[in-house]
């Protein structure tokens, strides 16, 4: 796959990452986090509120699964 067909947030997304020196471990659960996060948005994630943030947060603890940190 080549970067052309990489959606632009998942690119900066990978790029970040890199940047920051990320394990490919890490940024395999990171970007399964996204994944499951964006599924919950049920839209992009760089447009979501700090309360769909939040909200997604609580469900994962109340699911018994560890809320994914991000940053805002």
């Amino acid at each position: 796959m080549t970067d052309q067909y990489i959606p632009k947030l998942r690119q900066r997304f990978l790029e970040d990452m890199r940047i920051k020196g990320l394990q490919p471990k890490t940024q395999t659960m990171y970007l399964r986090a996204m994944r499951e996060f964006t599924r919950y948005l049920g839209h992009s994630p760089d447009t979501a509120t700090s309360e769909e943030l939040c909200a997604f947060q609580l469900d994962m603890k109340e699911k018994g699964v560890g809320a994914p940190i991000f940053n805002n």
